[in-house]
């Protein structure tokens, strides 16, 4: 076989004329090697002739099972077909043969019109935050990223509970100044499953007039956009930064995504800035009346005179001891109303089991039990004697003749 360079040779010497059997001398080769190049449309390449190998018995039945079961383990494809050579040796035929059998999953590029989405993702960065008690924990991030403009915001958030993720949904659309006519999600628990969406996300949508949409498994590739910035944030933002706490963090971030949506995206070849505004014309407005979201609990306050939100307890003023009490709660406070009037008023709290106490009210509870152990007094000149004459005028027994 002659190579690449002798294949090419031979072609433009025949198409200049040059008798084949003067190439086939100059060149030292065999005049059916020229006649075989110049019939050739494609530059010769060397192919190992087909020989039988220990696998070539086992190869039918293998595929047999790759058919059916395309991502069968090779070791149990080896124990099904009962081979007993190098398992080294059968890995690497399967890994050969597996391509043909398992389903292809072709992955579209997308075109995202302006004002049609954003995609939404939870990203846990990879550094434990502090919280109030002392400990450290993972927290999630809420990243919502319009999927026209690339714009990117973002907001560090208590917990993956559908509360917590209303609230931070709006906090982010807020922030956007206008509504994405879908919000595009995975398959997280808080936003529902099964073709559900959790509680209280029906209405949201119903009330932005947008909709949110829960991916099939296995489709990364519709979210692809706000995956790539959750990446971004965990290699640009997180490297050399150190957090106080939850606000310092999300003061931290805010500041970065300033700049970070200055930043040429290489796909769009613009800047998410530039763009954000004609991606904001083709939104939806925002509702004309505020949202009732968050932590929402209607409860009969004990005589220990704490509300439990989320896992810790927070202390109300003891007056309203045995009466109901309405109990809300967004990402920064915790309020407890009765019939109306503030009754508590908390910052919350992050870390879970915490006792959050307003010393007012323990003073409070301190004077009202001093009141209760008291005795009550009674009025002088008040004689509880009853003359029993009365109980006989009461059933008649006093107008009896002898």
């Amino acid at each position: 076989m002659i190579s690449l360079e002798d294949w090419a040779l031979v072609r433009r010497l025949v198409a200049d004329g040059v008798p084949r059997r003067q190439v086939a001398r100059d060149l030292g080769i065999g005049r059916a090697t020229v006649d075989r190049a110049v019939a050739s449309d494609r530059p010769p390449k060397y192919q190992r002739p087909a020989v039988v190998t220990s696998f070539s018995p086992f190869e039918a039945r293998v595929r047999a099972l790759l058919t059916e079961y395309p991502d069968m383990p090779a070791t149990v494809l080896a124990e099904r077909v009962q081979w007993s050579g190098s398992i080294t040796w059968f890995r690497e035929n399967v890994r050969r043969l597996r391509p043909e059998h398992r389903p292809v999953d072709p992955a579209d590029r997308l075109s995202w019109a302006a004002g049609d989405a954003a995609q939404c993702d939870l990203w846990f960065p990879p550094r434990k935050i502090p919280l109030e008690d002392g400990t450290s924990v993972l927290l999630p991030v809420l990243v919502m990223v319009a999927a026209h403009s690339r714009f990117m915001t973002a907001r560090m958030i208590p917990t993956r509970k559908s509360e917590d993720l209303l609230l931070g949904s709006w906090e982010l659309i807020q922030q956007l100044g206008r509504v994405p006519r879908r919000l595009i999600w995975d398959n997280e628990p808080g936003i529902g499953q099964r073709g559900r969406l959790a509680q209280g996300f029906a209405s949201f949508a119903g009330t932005l007039a947008t909709k949110v949409v829960q991916l099939r498994p296995y489709d990364p590739e519709s979210k692809g956009i706000v995956e790539r910035r959750n990446g971004w944030m965990e290699t640009s933002f997180m490297p050399g930064r150190t957090f106080t706490s939850p606000a310092d963090f999300n003061a931290q971030l805010t500041d970065w995504l300033i700049t970070a949506n200055t930043k040429v995206v290489r796909t769009i070849k613009a800047r998410p800035i530039d763009l954000i505004e004609h991606d904001r014309a083709q939104m939806l407005p925002l509702p004309p009346v505020p949202l009732q979201l968050g932590w929402r609990d209607r409860v009969r306050l004990g005589r220990d005179y704490y509300v439990r939100l989320d896992a810790s307890d927070y202390s109300v003023d003891p007056v309203a001891i045995g009466r109901m009490v309405d109990v809300s709660a967004d990402l920064e406070r915790v309020k407890v109303r009765l019939e109306g009037r503030l009754v508590a008023n908390h910052a919350r709290v992050w870390a879970r089991g915490t006792t959050v106490t307003d010393p007012a009210h323990v003073e409070i509870a301190k004077r009202l039990r001093q009141q209760f152990q008291q005795p009550r007094p009674v009025a002088a000149g008040d004689d509880l004697t009853r003359d029993l004459s009365d109980y006989d005028r009461a059933f008649g027994l006093g107008e009896e003749v002898a």
